[in-house]
């Protein structure tokens, strides 16, 4: 053979070799494409989800036809009724008995009747009242059913309702015209007619049931920036108790430091001399305090997510699913966001998972801010969960979902765009591991997470509510607050409440509570709870018994009733808390999962408190009961105005039944203490001002589900880490080449105001 017939041979042979290499490196790997691939469907029949799923425009609407011919009395569209009116407030999903759901989604059931829940006010009636309606069957209605006193062990009292918008555009007017009676007060205070003062409602009150007197706060209104740091020291309590608008009173004025009968006593004392006043200038746009306008011209662009292949979750009516989760998702106008069936890998972890409240409630040495006791729901979570802004409030390229609501007038509205649903890729990894011990490897996995998101704007307040699925089978609940603190105007002792953070204006120190109702259903309905955690015990050393060592052990415990199951805020729990299954996982522990609270809540508000009872959900972070259905909600949107004789009291749910092996519901409150500060200007940051809770898998599986995800990463010191085929992380550089065109930008939120 010569040499050059061995030089082709070597040649074929190094060409082969080649070839055998690239097809190894390559196997397993589809070719890189930017199509946008279809996300893996989960194995649940579409249009079960549906039991659950809010109500359309077209629903609402024919309620409202139907209460309208069937009532036999006038009703007067909310937008103009008077309090002596009769009006539809809201109409809403009724939401089925779960007994009903169960049998339909997992028994082969019939399909529970789809009905509407009608709240109404009856000013014009001998008795004026709060009626609550059933109405069904939808999409066409032909029946009603009167719910009030099943629910509420009798009539809803007429005072207990919800302040209307035009209510409060009544009372403005009642106050426009009392400034009236201070013009040389006014001009010297504030450089105002009143005109350019705008007001600032607080809650509950008055003192006693059947009161409707309110403190509301004045500030001066300059365009374009928040209103709520300007105070101009004035505050006003109105009556507007009286069905009769004419009949509203002013009742006192506040200013100052000092307390007056009416206006017109204020401007005597002024003309007089006899009155210390703070000559305030209207702030222009560009110098007021709080102005979020930009100081800097816009700079390069930031980090940008995107999906190379586009989503790898489905969206489909209202349920979402994502590698292995399956979530049915709501929006209740009152209370805020609400999932249901929440399921993973096909079984059901969650039945419900359901905001229920937010409590804001302040201190200072002014009238309106030392009796503001804000409870949310009765405003309006859901109602005031406005679009969202593409690119800051969620990533640009998430799947944003319009919310439909019906309050306060009798045509739908729509908030659109006003609930995002996205992957996010948090930067960590979810778990890794790089072994330098007998073999050489790298382990991981990124954390990517399914996030849910609406963020609510009460007057000044703004709530990110965040909703998160992990590849762990982990449930995560998470609430960010920002938007404008409320302040005072500053005067006498007035950093005794809160910091100074402008030139007379006092931040006024508060507490932001939150509630929540999760109905855990872990392999099953029937669960226990169980707590663990350390204690140590002093043993002889089995090898030395001349010495002893402090050994910790585990100490395990089953609560058998709902007194043993309530732990107040803020006092020491056990470090483990789980619904328990009566089933076992592989190695023998009960199927569990372990409930783990992350809160900095201030104080409760005091038990000899004559409102205390209206939030008593409060007194716990975290409360365990059996699960009722005439137990839906752990508040009232009627509590707001009668905290005194509160219409749902939740200390009432817990009495001493037992626990074990029962269909149970975990309440949970998280919060914090918030005292203002010249960095809450202008406006409060998110960072280190967010709480929530955990629902995380414990023995529910027999290892990690993650396991399971084809995001893994491996490759050890024998693998070239930098081909494709050994690492999927090397595959990424072609999926720079899938930057998606992104939509242009649109913003409609300000066309549903």
């Amino acid at each position: 053979m010569n040499v050059k017939t061995v030089l082709i041979l070597l040649g074929l042979a190094l060409a082969t070799i080649f070839a055998l290499v690239c097809v190894l490196l390559t196997r397993g790997r589809a070719p890189r494409t930017c199509q946008h691939l279809p996300p893996e469907q989960e194995d649940i029949e579409d249009g079960q989800s549906l039991v659950f799923a809010d109500l359309t425009p077209e629903e609402m609407a024919q309620v409202v036809r139907y209460l309208r011919g069937n009532l036999g009395v006038q009703l007067v569209d909310a937008s103009r009724a008077k309090p002596s009116d009769n009006c539809i407030a809201s109409v809403d999903l009724q939401v089925p008995a779960k007994a009903e759901v169960l049998r339909f989604l997992d028994g082969g059931g019939a399909r529970p009747a789809r009905e509407a829940l009608a709240v109404l006010y009856f000013g014009n009636q001998p008795d004026p009242n709060i009626t609550e309606y059933v109405v069904g069957p939808l999409p066409t209605p032909g029946y009603h059913r009167d719910v009030t006193v099943q629910k509420y062990g009798g009539k809803v009292p007429y005072h207990r309702r919800p302040v209307t918008g035009k209510e409060y555009m009544d009372i403005n007017a009642l106050i426009q015209r009392e400034l009236k009676k201070a013009p040389r007060f006014l001009t010297a205070c504030c450089e105002s007619d009143g005109t350019n003062l705008v007001i600032l409602t607080t809650a509950p009150r008055g003192f006693k049931s059947g009161d409707r007197t309110t403190w509301f706060v004045l500030f001066h209104n300059v365009a374009g920036t928040g209103y709520y740091l300007s105070p101009v020291g004035l505050e006003v309590l109105v009556d507007h108790g009286d069905l009769r608008v004419s009949h509203w009173q002013l009742r006192q004025v506040f200013y100052n430091g000092r307390y007056f009968a009416s206006t017109g006593d204020l401007e005597q004392e002024f003309v007089a001399g006899a009155l210390d006043v703070v000559r305030l200038k209207q702030p222009s746009a560009d110098a007021v305090l709080g102005s979020m306008r930009p100081r800097r011209l816009p700079g390069s662009p930031g980090p940008l997510q995107f999906e190379p292949e586009g989503p790898r979750y489905s969206v489909r009516n209202n349920r979402i699913t994502f590698q292995g989760w399956s979530i049915a998702f709501g929006m209740n106008p009152n209370s805020g966001p609400r999932l249901f069936d929440i399921r993973y890998r096909g079984e059901r972890i969650v039945y419900e998972l359901s905001l229920q409240e937010a409590l804001a409630l302040y201190g200072s040495n002014c009238p309106g801010g030392m009796s503001t006791r804000y409870l949310d729901g009765s405003f309006g979570i859901g109602r005031f969960a406005y679009e969202l802004v593409r690119g800051l409030d969620c990533p640009y390229t998430a799947t944003y979902v319009d919310r439909h609501y019906l309050a306060e007038t009798d045509s739908p509205k729509t908030n659109q765009n006003s609930l995002c649903i996205f992957e996010h890729d948090s930067a960590l990894p979810l778990r890794r591991h790089f072994s330098d011990s007998q073999s050489l490897y790298y382990g991981g996995l990124r954390k990517n997470t399914l996030v849910i998101r609406t963020i609510s704007t009460l007057i000044n307040y703004d709530y990110i509510w965040d909703f998160m699925f992990h590849g762990s089978g982990a449930v995560e609940v998470r609430v960010h607050a920002t938007g404008y603190i409320s302040s005072s105007f500053l005067h006498g002792q007035g950093t005794d409440y809160g910091n100074r953070v402008g030139p007379h204006t006092l931040g006024t120190m508060h507490l932001h509570h939150i509630h929540y109702k999760v109905d855990l259903d872990i392999d099953g309905q029937q669960n226990s709870l169980e707590t663990q955690d350390m204690e140590y015990e002093f043993v002889k050393d089995p090898w030395s018994t001349q010495n002893t060592i402090e050994r910790p052990y585990l100490h395990r415990e089953r609560l058998e009733t709902e007194e043993e199951a309530v732990f107040p805020l803020n006092a020491p729990m056990p470090r483990y808390l789980s619904f328990a299954s009566p089933n076992p996982n592989k190695w023998g522990h009960p199927r569990s999962y372990r409930i783990q609270i992350i809160s900095f809540a201030g104080k409760h508000l005091p038990t000899n408190s004559s409102m205390e009872r209206s939030i008593s959900w409060g007194r716990y972070q975290l409360a365990v009961t059996r699960r009722k259905e005439e137990e839906p909600t752990s508040t009232s949107i009627y509590n707001q105005n009668d905290p005194w004789t509160p219409t749902v009291a939740f200390a009432d749910f817990i009495n001493n039944e037992t626990i074990t092996n029962e269909d149970l519901v975990a309440w949970i409150t998280v919060g914090f203490l918030h005292i203002p500060h010249a960095e809450d200007v202008p406006n409060t940051v998110t960072v280190g001002n967010s709480v929530g809770f955990f629902l995380r898998p414990y023995n529910y599986f027999n290892e990690d589900p993650s396991v399971d995800s084809s995001d893994s990463v491996y490759f050890s010191s024998e693998q070239d880490a930098g081909a494709c085929g050994a690492n999927p992380l090397a595959c990424l550089s072609p999926d720079t080449a899938c930057v998606p065109r992104l939509l242009p930008f649109r913003f409609g939120g300000f066309l549903n105001l």
